[in-house]
């Protein structure tokens, strides 16, 4: 039986506690200031105490991003060097050189919610998602395939940028997009605004990383953004339908009838 080490029980780590609890290859172990309690209804191994992963095989820190690099500290004082320890963070700047006695890989599901909290959490979060991995590892492998997902193997330096373009930037464009409407036309608004918004409803302490930590590439992005407004709205009538047709028919094939990203490089 391998023994889990989940760290962290918002949106992302109580959805690995909800889908792999009754999966009789692993036992669970939890840490969470606040929310441990609330993992007792899925396993009896949950506590406030950090040192409750200290016998696991892996430990997944699914904390916030600002706190993933002190927790990391932490566990250097204590765990084994056999141990595998795995961050979900969405951002990789701070952790791309860091060396500690355990066998740290850097991961990042591609899953999430504008919900957040232990609730949120659900056993269908990762299925047919990709979950980044910086190498293979057996174990880890076995784990994401177990929760549903895809281990999808990525140089994680180009990481931050390839996050920027696909999650950072269209969060904040939500986001200055809600504010920019006023209240009359918010009034009258329906399923298309209601879409193209829902991710101003995101964490609010998430939101604030993404600016603090990987600004560089989403001004990058809103610069690139604004050249390519600037080139299309120069463009002949004929061209812009070429050049929207095209961008159209690419977005139609790239996920399936379920949502799935099934997109071929």
């Amino acid at each position: 039986m391998i023994k889990i080490g989940i760290i962290g029980l918002g949106l992302i780590g109580s959805s690995v506690l909800k889908k792999l609890y009754n999966n009789s290859d692993y036992e669970i172990y939890c840490c969470s200031k606040t929310n441990f309690e609330s993992a007792y209804i899925y396993t009896k191994h949950s506590s406030a105490d950090i040192e409750i992963v200290k016998n696991c095989d892996i430990v997944f820190v699914c904390s916030k991003i600002s706190k993933t690099v002190e927790i990391l500290d932490e566990l250097n004082s204590f765990l084994d060097k056999k141990t595998i320890v795995c961050d979900v963070a969405s951002i990789k700047k701070d952790l791309l050189n860091k060396k500690y006695n355990f066998n740290f890989i850097l991961t990042h599901p591609m899953a999430g919610s504008e919900k957040s909290g232990f609730s949120a959490g659900s056993s269908e979060l990762f299925l047919g998602a990709k979950w980044l991995i910086q190498k293979n590892n057996e174990i880890l492998e076995k784990i994401i395939s177990d929760l549903g997902a895809i281990p999808y193997k990525i140089n994680m330096k180009n990481h931050d940028y390839m996050c920027a373009q696909i999650s950072h930037l269209p969060t904040i464009i939500s986001l200055l997009l809600f504010d920019c409407a006023d209240n009359n036309s918010k009034a009258i608004a329906s399923s298309g605004f209601r879409d193209a918004t829902r991710l101003a409803m995101s964490e609010t302490d998430m939101v604030l990383n993404m600016l603090n930590l990987n600004i560089d590439n989403i001004s990058d992005l809103f610069k690139k953004l604004n050249e390519k407004l600037n080139y299309i709205k120069n463009c002949t009538d004929s061209e812009k339908i070429k050049i929207f047709k095209e961008i159209s028919k690419k977005r139609k094939e790239m996920y399936d009838i379920n949502g799935k990203n099934i997109f071929k490089i």
